[in-house]
């Protein structure tokens, strides 16, 4: 492909310059790679519906019973 050759062509009617930038502006939106979103945070109120994890030692077994 050369520098002179376009990246596309219109075939078929008359697009003013407004239809061609927006067909221009979506196509590179649609080539460019997606963005990683970072990973939600867990809200407290989810995380107080996950296990502890176990302590072992003397009275283990009631502070397990016992609310946090």
């Amino acid at each position: 492909m050369s520098a002179e050759e376009p990246l596309f062509r219109v075939v078929r009617g008359v697009p003013t310059a407004e239809e061609l930038a927006a067909l221009v502006g979506a196509i590179v939106v649609r080539s460019r790679p997606a963005a990683a979103s970072p990973p939600a945070a867990a809200s407290a109120w989810a995380r107080s519906g996950r296990p502890a994890a176990a302590v072992a030692g003397p009275g283990a077994w009631r502070a397990s019973g016992l609310p946090r």
